[in-house]
């Protein structure tokens, strides 16, 4: 295919130039040349015959007068390097008699007018070089086809973006070695983790690796929980699966943690014997090393092979001079504070700051938040940025919006990671929204939904497939520290719509520094919310896809764990007896893959001896507790549920009942038995794989005889066979590799970067 090279920019355009032209001539193009101009475009190698002169010109969409009158007045410039050949590749378009004219222009350092590459000659070299392309990460994303795999993939369900939104990602990007090195462990391991401190571009990294795997024809899978993962995994498709910030946006949830992590080293395990599989996460590094020191599984050193720490640390000068040069020119910043930073002398302060970090470049780059900045106030608003990051938002949140405004992005903050579905963000807002303008005394109105999800949209929130998120994750960093209030949360409590935003708001004042006095008046708060945590559906049928049912709230082992955290923190019965009525009556019933790891450890934690007192409810609750167990074992799990439940059980010893612990070893004895239907239509490879794996645990763990453990892994690896003979497989794409020389980037050629801007935009 040929391209137009509109998405690279000026300095993005001479690296791939470099690169192709040094190919095709067999040179090392390496060092600026900067004429007495102060051109920049130009490099040189020393050949046998003297220096050859490479100059760029991306001129992508301009006239070919404004070319030519460019190199007019470049002419002594060229001239007085007197070099042995001089080549010109440019991105403008031209015709025969105008490279002529061009050829005129330039002089007698150009020794033929075949040194005049433009896009036609640029586009023949591609295709001789194919690697040169793969390299050019920006290049290759930019093209139609690649584009058009990812608008038309089953992930553009998931993220909503438009083409537009794409291709501003792609070319804010500045390619970097992390880039080569994340794909290598990722080829090598199948499984990678970005880890890294907030804002560093752990996400854009990852989408830049699904996107090429996209292009390489892989189905990008992302995925909210790994329940998501489990369910669309097939060994016959090649599939990479993408879990953003999986540990958490803000800080650890350890309970979450403590159910899935078990479930999480299955997945990575399931992958890692996959031919056809990728699994990308992503990961604040603070966040991560708390839950490698809770959690077994991540503790394991074999995931430190699967680990890329991204950290600004790794960007060399240049990296960061270029991804503040892309977000000046991709976000339009006004030529007037651009020229601010150059004239000022402020880009060397930004680009060197020890609190340089792409988040808030990205935000002091952006037209809204610095349209209240005057120019000349512009660079040292920026250091100030870079000093305080905190008071990009808080400005902009306490000045810039008004109450309508923030109530709503109050109430989004606890609402689902990944963004809350319009409807349920309005039913959240309402319901805050008129409580606070009765607290504070303020007007509200029944279009300030509408109202303030216009105004917020595009600079606060992004809106997109009916689901509204946080434009950046900053913001929701900002909030949290806004948020630590126990006044607040006091008044934000009562007004829960929905099971999971009061879960979330419970878990965010446990996890914060609220005095232990204050979360007992939170906790009191919320007793009004008892039935709508008895009544409120779990689940319901999907608007989209008939026959599918579809997460709406919170588990019923979810509301039992934060009722009788309640009780045990209050005391108040009534909470005690709504955990009853759940026990008694669960909304829409329990369901093994939600609620069986959860209800095994309720049962493990209640008869806590180390408590001052015993939940007032204990033997009736420990009584249906059991029995909902016992009827999921009965009405069947899965083999990976099973071993969970053999793991739990294993962990709480004498804390689980004989009833319960009978069931689960009836289950296990059923599964040797039932072997052969229950393998019959499995058609995933590694699901068959962990299978065997659960039958030599449950073997050994329940004194299976050989001659039984051996026929059920024979009847497993037989239709492993099966699937073997009919499937086929792929390797992933290569990772490119770099040439790219190291090189001094000094004041001057930093100045050289930035000084296009003013004539580009």
């Amino acid at each position: 295919m040929a391209y137009d090279f509109k998405n690279l920019s000026s300095a993005d355009f001479e690296d791939l130039v470099r690169d192709l032209v040094g190919r095709e001539l067999g040179v090392r193009f390496e060092a600026f040349c900067t004429g007495p101009d102060g051109g920049i475009d130009g490099r040189h190698s020393l050949g046998d015959d003297g220096a050859i002169i490479l100059q760029a010109k991306h001129y992508e969409g301009s006239p070919f007068s404004k070319l030519k009158s460019s190199m007019k007045r470049e002419r002594k410039s060229i001239d007085a390097l007197t070099p042995a050949r001089y080549i010109l590749a440019t991105s403008c378009k031209f015709t025969p008699p105008s490279k002529t004219a061009l050829a005129s222009q330039i002089g007698p350092a150009l020794k033929c007018p075949s040194d005049i590459f433009g896009p036609g000659d640029l586009n023949a070299l591609l295709r001789k070089f194919p690697d040169v392309l793969r390299s050019h990460i920006k290049l290759w994303l930019s093209g139609a086809g690649v584009l058009e795999q990812v608008l038309r993939s089953s992930a553009h369900a998931f993220t909503g973006m438009t083409l537009e939104d794409i291709e501003q990602k792609v070319r804010v990007y500045a390619t970097n070695p992390s880039f080569e090195h994340s794909l290598q462990k990722l080829d090598r391991h199948h499984v990678l983790i970005i880890s890294g401190p907030p804002g560093v571009g752990k996400t854009t990294l990852a989408e830049m690796i699904c996107y090429m795997f996209l292009g390489e024809g892989w189905e990008l899978i992302p995925i909210r929980s790994l329940e998501d993962g489990f369910a669309s995994i097939k060994d016959s498709r090649r599939q990479i699966f993408l879990f953003d910030d999986f540990l958490g946006r803000v800080a650890l949830d350890k309970q979450a943690l403590a159910h899935k992590d078990s479930e999480l080293a299955r997945f990575m395990g399931r992958v890692r014997r996959s031919t056809n599989a990728r699994f990308i996460l992503t990961t604040r590094a603070y966040i991560f090393e708390e839950a490698r020191r809770v959690s077994e599984h991540l503790g394991d050193s074999r995931l430190e092979v699967s680990k890329y720490v991204l950290d600004v640390g790794v960007y060399t000068r240049r990296i960061k001079a270029r991804i503040l040069y892309n977000h000046l020119l991709v976000a339009g910043t006004p030529k007037s504070h651009v020229r601010a930073l150059i004239k000022g002398n402020a880009l060397a302060a930004v680009v060197d700051h020890r609190n340089y970090n792409p988040r808030v470049i990205e935000a002091m780059t952006d037209t809204f938040r610095i349209g209240d900045i005057e120019p000349a106030d512009y660079p040292v608003a920026f250091l100030d940025a870079l000093r305080n990051p905190y008071q990009i938002w808080d400005t902009a949140f306490r000045t810039h919006i008004d109450p309508r405004c923030r109530h709503l992005l109050l109430a989004l903050f606890f609402l689902p990671e990944f963004g809350a579905n319009i409807t349920d963000l309005q039913s959240s807002y309402e319901a805050l929204h008129a409580a606070l303008s009765a607290a504070y005394g303020q007007p509200h109105g029944p279009k300030d939904f509408e109202e303030a999800l216009r105004i917020l949209e595009g600079s606060f929130v992004t809106i997109s497939a009916g689901r509204v998120s946080f434009l950046n994750p900053s913001l929701k960093d900002y909030l949290s520290t806004y948020l630590s209030d126990s006044g607040l949360l006091l008044q934000l409590a009562p007004t829960a719509r929905s099971v999971d935003w009061i879960i979330k708001l419970w878990g965010f004042v446990e996890r914060s520094s609220i005095e232990p006095d204050d979360r007992v008046k939170i906790a009191f708060a919320c007793v009004n919310l008892r039935e709508l945590v008895e009544t409120r559906p779990a689940c319901r049928p999907s608007r989209r896809e008939p026959g599918v049912t579809e997460y709406v709230d919170a588990s019923n082992s979810a509301r039992l764990e934060l009722l009788i955290g309640w009780w045990w923190l209050t005391g108040d019965v009534r909470f005690a007896d709504s955990a009853l009525v759940i026990a008694r009556k669960p909304v829409q019933g329990f369901a093994s893959w939600r609620d069986g790891d959860r209800l095994l450890e309720l049962l493990s934690r209640l008869p806590d001896d180390q408590q001052e007192q015993r939940f007032v409810h204990e033997a009736e609750l420990l009584v249906l507790i059991e029995n909902a167990v016992i009827d999921l074992i009965r009405w069947g799990v899965a083999s990976d549920e099973l071993s969970s439940f053999v793991d739990t059980i294993d962990y709480a010893g004498d804390k689980i009942s004989e009833r319960v612990a009978s069931a689960v070893e009836s289950a296990v004895l059923e599964e040797f038995e039932e072997i052969g239907s229950r393998v019959r239509e499995e058609d995933s490879e590694t699901t068959l794989s962990d299978r065997i794996e659960a039958l030599n645990k449950f073997a050994s763990r329940y004194s299976i005889p050989s001659a039984v453990l051996n026929m059920a892994v024979s009847t497993v690896e037989h239709r492993i066979a099966e699937i073997e003979d009919s499937s086929t497989t792929s390797s992933s794409p290569h990772a490119p590799e770099s040439d790219r020389p190291t090189d001094t980037f000094d004041n001057a050629a930093l100045h050289n970067l930035f000084t296009p801007l003013l004539e580009e935009q």
